[in-house]
């Protein structure tokens, strides 16, 4: 297995550590805002106004809202005391292995043609296949959850494509493997044969996705098409997204020995249900490389049986890999993440196989980044302080960095539910595991059963074995699950970014993926799952603290929409909730606002972002807490009583032209009258009363004792009134589709002028 008289060469590391800078400051720093949110609660308690006092009750809200912000922040300390960075060595690893490198299968997740379109999911299918590593090692998994002959039809297209792609990604070390965004970057074309190349691969691009567009267009295949393709028969029966039998497909491409770049023969692939078979050596590209193993699955799913969403297929096609190509390591993505770095499996191996350290390794976490994210990132959806601190942060404590459900290396037997023990050593077959002796037909039989839904019942899977069910945040349970069998999880983020998604790109996608996201993870902390419990002497406190920095993302909205509401309504009564400016009791409030605040800007442009991305970063934290984290913990706590289950909401990826100029130009798009809105609205008029009305107060009337007694809740007043501008800007001054409609502008007035009224005990 290693390569003989390597010398030192071959019993080097193949990967090291390195804990952060200046943690020893930074717990100095972090130690005098404790002192600082400690003094705060002294002062709340021994200052609580006397019983039948005007705003007893209103302080006493205040100190527990200020408790758990006092919490809240000592467990997201956890992380930061703990950062550490790895660092792999591809080119010792491909020194030592050279051509004995173990075989991996990717497995790539699509459920809706609609919501996820054919050309995004094809592109991240090409992308993958474009790995700078041995192809007949190499199997790529797509499964359709929708069961769509679109999908399927878009694949057949991308498995004819990948003839010609894959070939010229490897001639010209092309970077990303996605061809989308590979011709959307600006290239410089002054070679002339790499000029007539690229011209002539990107003509064969556009014009697979203008066949893919019109199809999809059409919502059917055009009978002429289906007869041509074998595969199309498993639709001459009545399938739909919620009722339909597993469909395996294997895909055959015949071979055409031709110059790649003189004259083009495009040849639709005759579908003799396997894609791709790497098996067969003459499977190849039109330069005569091997090509990868390519299989598409639809999973049975019928109406009397759960599917339990993206785990359900997750597992599903954990099953059907161990039948056709059985790699001993799975890479899995979500459809609109493709491959941006052609070394990345070699990268990723490199923790897997190191001699070491490599053999308690679960899986490999990458960070999850965007590829359409505006300059300031007015979403805050590159969740860049995440990516770079708090997930190397769970890294610090034994490598317990969460799974985060895409960009994800795993080893298959851990998935599978393996246990760790001490003498364990990982093995895998050096020769890739593929049932040579079965038919391509032998292998979709059999594969079907393993995607049936009965296959499931009384079983393990779902439990013990596979994804974990009945959670909407499926991933965080089953990383925190592998880890408490006595697996480690290693957390990488390369400098080339490895991985490239697409966000949302409107308010109401973002804060709908965010309730899932926040519902899914509180539901988690409620569950038997609760780090707390089950990761008792089984994972460390501090990663066990660090898990809940995300599964208490819903109730920590109850505390923010309490700071958001009640200090508004109490400068409008006069009043006063924080110390005055000559007390000493000022300063702990000021402190830890500053402080806190600084900190924040030194981590954002240290991460690379920009000093308006940090202040958009946070107009987000108080959009998504009020409106999607608290119908998060509303969710959860319905289902907890049992009145509703559990359900999976897709992200779309799709919005209109008008829409994508909006958000190009950072304005933010509304457009709809969710209750979210409303809620945001509201809140946006609420504390414009109280604005005007402290204003008003202290200008006006000359007040100007009232700006000594009020001068923090105006302070925060101002802060609240600068986040809302975009939806002052929405409701007020915009006349475009993405403004607030003139509904949501009505009942937001009336709520808040209900809520002025609110007398404050």
């Amino acid at each position: 297995m290693v390569k003989e008289g390597g010398g030192e060469e071959a019993i080097l590391p193949l990967l090291e550590t390195k804990e952060a800078r200046f943690r020893g400051v930074y717990k100095v720093f972090a130690s005098t805002v404790f002192v600082g949110i400690c003094l705060i609660w002294v002062y709340r308690l021994t200052h609580i106004p006397s019983a039948g006092q005007h705003g007893r009750w209103a302080w006493i809200g205040m100190f527990m809202a200020e408790l758990w912000f006092g919490l809240y922040w000592i467990i997201t300390q956890s992380t930061r005391f703990s950062v550490i960075y790895n660092y792999p060595f591809k080119e010792r690893l491909s020194y030592r292995y050279q051509d004995k490198l173990p075989g991996v299968d990717i497995f790539v997740c699509t459920a809706d043609p609609k919501m996820e379109p054919p050309t995004m999911v094809i592109n991240t299918i090409l992308s993958v296949m474009s790995y700078n590593y041995p192809p007949e090692k190499l199997s790529v998994y797509l499964s359709d959850d929708g069961g769509s002959e679109l999908t399927f039809y878009a694949l057949l297209e991308a498995s004819s494509f990948s003839r010609h792609w894959i070939p010229f990604c490897k001639k010209f070390n092309v970077k990303p493997m996605s061809p989308s965004a590979y011709f959307a970057q600006q290239i410089d074309l002054q070679d002339i044969t790499y000029a007539q190349e690229w011209l002539a691969i990107k003509k064969l691009y556009k014009e697979m996705e203008n066949r893919i567009d019109k199809i999809v267009e059409m919502g059917k295949i055009p009978k002429e098409q289906m007869d041509q393709h074998k595969g199309f028969l498993e639709w001459n029966y009545k399938v739909t997204k919620q009722d339909h039998q597993p469909i395996v497909q294997v895909i055959f491409l015949f071979s055409t020995k031709i110059h790649p770049f003189t004259k083009w023969f495009y040849l639709l692939p005759f579908l003799f249900k396997i894609m791709i078979d790497g098996r067969d050596e003459n499977e190849v590209d039109i330069c005569g490389g091997q090509l990868p193993t390519l299989v598409y699955v639809a999973r049975e799913k019928r109406p009397q049986w759960p599917h339990n969403f993206k785990a359900g297929a997750m597992n599903a096609l954990i099953r059907v890999s161990s039948e056709i190509s059985n790699a001993p390591f799975i890479l899995n993505l979500d459809c609109d993440m493709y491959a941006n770095d052609v070394d990345t499996i070699q990268e990723a191996l490199c923790f897997f196989m190191d001699k070491k350290r490599g053999h308690d390794i679960s899986f490999v976490q990458f960070p999850q980044n965007y590829d359409n994210i505006t300059k300031n990132d007015i979403y805050a959806c590159t969740l860049t302080v995440i990516n770079n601190v708090e997930l190397a942060g769970l890294d610090g404590y034994d490598h317990a960095t969460a799974y985060c459900g895409s960009a994800c290396f795993h080893r298959r037997e851990s998935l599978c539910g393996k246990v760790y023990s001490k003498d364990y050593r990982g093995e895998w077959n050096i020769k890739t595991k593929k049932n040579t002796y079965k038919t391509v037909n032998e292998l979709e039989e059999a594969s079907k059963i393993l995607a049936s839904c009965s296959y499931e019942k009384d079983t393990q899977w779902g439990e013990q074995m596979g994804l974990i069910y009945g959670y909407s945040s499926e991933d965080i349970v089953t990383g925190l699950a592998i880890q408490c069998r006595g697996w480690k999880s290693f957390y990488y983020n390369p400098n080339r970014k490895a991985f490239l998604g697409v966000a949302p790109i409107t308010l109401d996608g973002v804060l709908v993926q965010q309730n899932r996201w926040a519902e899914g993870m509180f539901q988690i902390f409620f569950s038997k799952y609760c780090p707390f419990i089950y990761g008792h002497r089984k994972i460390k406190f501090g990663a066990q603290m660090g898990y809940c920095i995300y599964l208490l993302w819903a109730p920590i909205s109850l505390p923010i929409l309490y700071y958001v509401i009640v200090p508004a309504l109490c400068l409008l009564d006069d009043i006063s909730l924080f110390p005055q400016v000559k007390s000493l009791w000022f300063l702990p409030f000021a402190y830890v606002f500053v402080a806190r605040n600084a900190c924040s800007i030194v981590e954002a442009l240290s991460c690379g972002d920009t000093l308006k991305a940090w202040w958009n970063w946070q107009r987000m934290w108080v959009f998504r807490r009020t409106t999607a984290s608290f119908f998060g913990f509303i969710d959860t706590v319905v289902r907890q009583l049992g009145l509703s289950k559990t359900t999976f909401v897709l992200t779309a990826k799709v919005v209109t032209e008008d829409a994508s100029k909006r958000y190009e130009q950072e304005i933010m798009e509304f457009g709809s009258s969710t209750i979210m809105f409303t809620v945001l609205a509201t809140l946006a008029m609420l504390n414009l009363f109280s604005f005007i009305g402290g204003i008003k107060k202290i200008v006006l009337e000359l007040e100007f004792k009232a700006l000594d007694q009020l001068i923090l809740q105006v302070i925060l007043n101002l802060l609240l009134f600068l986040i809302n501008i975009p939806v002052y800007q929405a409701l007020f001054i915009r006349s475009d589709k993405g403004r607030i409609p003139f509904s949501v502008l009505f009942k937001s007035i009336v709520l808040a002028s209900l809520a002025c009224l609110m007398p404050i005990y």
